[in-house]
């Protein structure tokens, strides 16, 4: 879990650019280092056999910020984790003098890795007498993939058809009017469509036309509105709380969720700043019915609701115009 520290931090953003990976050496294909995606997906075709991988890193920070704050030693490390090999590396950029970013490399070794590791960047410097202190981290983390052949970041979400009415899962069918149910209560949220629904999972999968095709996706971004939503409120709630009260940021999906829409939640802040907010008005009460219409619209950004429904009233306007003569 990453700590929530009392201290000032900075408010501006980190963020942190692969320039450039390669393997054994040999740089990847451009393909396979995915800027918008932020993952490189260590994999040639049919090779597994590499020893070390080199990325490149440039890290930009708030340089005015830093200039005027009250901090001392600045230093920017990169950090590869990986949980289900419990591997931590850590290595210190540097930034040369006049330059505005930080640059250096994360070595990657294969044999230390198993499936996904994260690469995080925090800015460390000192405070009150006292080093070491994290003031600031990017925003999101870039996945390093050591299986997947394609820059695409894990399902954060599982789809499962089911048949509310008359299927295998009992506790389902007093939702049987309903045309999906969205749960969070597991270790990936699962949204389950109800095929009993008549024509709804078919115009999801199978659609055809403009007009077909726009409402297909109204609906998919309206169900994805509502996991976004579903699953801040379930991250939110599953907060853990250090020794003095302060929340923490949870590990996985969670964290995921979290770092995404917070900036849309209480914009302008900070990440910690913003998680201590909504965490203390949603445990208090005071404040908690401004954020609610936040949280919607964080979750109808990112679900793409607003770009679906664009879609939609033009593909029913050119309907009813008919064809062109």
């Amino acid at each position: 879990m990453t700590t929530v520290y009392p201290y000032p931090t900075l408010v501006g953003k980190v963020d942190v650019t692969v320039r450039q990976a390669s393997i054994d050496g040999v740089p990847l294909q451009l393909s396979l280092v995915s800027q918008r995606e932020r993952v490189v997906a260590f994999h040639q075709v049919e090779r597994d056999d590499w020893v070390e991988g080199v990325l490149e890193l440039e890290v930009s920070v708030p340089n005015d910020e830093l200039a005027d704050g009250p901090w001392a030693g600045v230093t920017c490390v990169a950090v590869l984790t990986e949980g289900t090999t419990n591997t931590r590396v850590v290595s210190r950029l540097r930034r040369a003098r006049g330059e505005k970013h930080w640059h250096g490399e994360m070595r990657v070794r294969r044999s230390e890795h198993a499936a996904r590791a994260l690469l995080d960047v925090s800015v460390v410097a000192s405070y009150g007498g006292v080093d070491g202190r994290i003031i600031g981290a990017c925003d999101t983390p870039w996945v390093i993939d050591f299986l997947a052949r394609t820059t695409t970041r894990q399902r954060e979400t599982e789809i499962v058809e089911e048949d509310f009415r008359d299927g295998p899962r009992e506790w389902l069918r007093p939702f049987k009017d309903a045309p999906w149910f969205i749960n969070t209560t597991g270790d990936m949220p699962t949204i389950l469509l109800n095929t009993s629904f008549e024509g709804f999972t078919e115009l999801l999968g199978g659609a055809r036309g403009p007009l077909e095709k726009a409402t297909a996706g109204l609906m998919a971004a309206q169900i994805a509105g509502e996991v976004w939503a579903a699953m801040f409120h379930t991250a939110l709630g599953d907060l853990e709380q250090d020794e003095n009260g302060t929340p923490q940021l949870p590990g996985g999906w969670r964290e995921s969720v979290l770092r995404a829409m917070l900036p849309d939640v209480l914009p302008g802040r900070p990440i910690a700043d913003a998680l201590t907010e909504a965490y203390g008005r949603r445990r208090e009460g005071a404040g908690w019915a401004e954020l609610v219409p936040r949280i919607q619209y964080a979750a109808s950004r990112r679900a793409q609701i607003p770009k679906n429904l664009t879609a939609a009233l033009r593909a029913v306007s050119r309907a009813q115009e008919g064809p062109v003569r």
